[in-house]
């Protein structure tokens, strides 16, 4: 019989940061939904979202911290992650 493998301290410490990205998601759909049911454009909102982003971003990580995630924000859009899923019809 085969025994079914444990997972690692690194695959729980992946779950956790996944949990927790989904969480902080809801919470940011709802805040752009409130932003929205309050009649704020959606730019707007996406604006103040990445500013406050910035900000938090520099106030933990320093200048270089941001710029790194920046960086990778850049290119996990290039690679298409934030794309809406197209249909083939």
């Amino acid at each position: 019989m085969e025994r079914m493998m444990e997972p690692t301290l690194s695959d729980i410490d992946d779950m956790i940061v996944h949990e927790k990205m989904q969480a902080a998601l809801e919470h940011q759909n709802e805040a752009w939904a409130d932003g929205m049911a309050d009649g704020i454009e959606p730019e707007i909102i996406a604006d103040a979202a990445i500013a406050l982003a910035m900000r938090e971003t520099i106030r933990l990580r320093g200048e270089d911290g941001a710029e790194a995630m920046l960086v990778a924000v850049r290119e996990r859009m290039l690679a298409g992650e934030f794309s809406p899923p197209r249909s083939l019809q």
